[in-house]
């Protein structure tokens, strides 16, 4: 059986994307380095046959980035539906859900993301835990992947602080849940994040 991989992206569009780094790259070259960053994990994702992944859109999916990595990648396209990003990744995982036994929701911000690092994860869901977690060197995670819809995992959560991960660590263990981890890896939304992955320098100079 398949694995379901959702991977969330936003449109690649100067002075809202990767907003973080513009200081640094500008907002040209950030919205550049976010373009090149989801191309890679779709790459990565899409070349495994046991992972069925879908790209979810934000704002809309019918962007021409989106459209072209829909032609490029043979993935299906679905709309970030929700206010803020929890809504947005709660109503995903309950889509998915709706399909699959389980489901793994990853973003495109972290370059060292591995397809073993998905396959555990899948496993994981598989043998019984109720969830998965891929640690963020800066206090999130990369991953959650879920057996079950678990709403208050995402509700009145500060999204792009250090204290996401832990907060749901809380939740899982006051929900007296079982949740695996992966190895823990950097993702790439402050300048400072760079250093993790020196050969995306000079990625923020391809056009979109």
């Amino acid at each position: 059986m398949k694995h379901l991989v959702q991977v969330f992206a936003k449109a690649p569009e100067p002075g809202r994307t990767k907003t973080r780094l513009i200081p640094l790259l500008g907002a040209e070259s950030a919205a550049a380095l976010h373009a090149r960053m989801a191309r890679d994990t779709l790459q990565r994702l899409t070349a495994h046959p046991d992972l069925a992944v879908e790209l979810w859109c934000h704002p809309h999916d019918h962007h021409p980035f989106f459209e072209d990595c829909r032609r490029r990648f043979d993935v299906p396209l679905f709309r970030q539906r929700g206010g803020e990003l929890g809504a947005r990744m709660d109503h995903a995982l309950h889509h998915g859900l709706d399909r699959q036994p389980h489901a793994l929701l990853v973003g495109t911000d972290c370059p060292g993301l591995r397809v073993d690092d998905l396959l555990e994860a899948g496993r994981a869901l598989q043998a019984g835990a109720d969830a998965v977690l891929g640690p963020a060197l800066d206090g999130g995670y990369y991953l959650i992947g879920l057996r079950r819809p678990r709403p208050r995992l995402f509700r009145d959560m500060p999204w792009g602080s250090a204290r996401v991960l832990d907060l749901t660590r809380h939740r899982l263990r006051q929900a007296g849940l079982r949740w695996h981890e992966l190895t823990p890896r950097a993702d790439v939304d402050r300048p400072e994040d760079l250093r993790h992955y020196p050969h995306l320098a000079g990625a923020g100079d391809a056009p979109c």
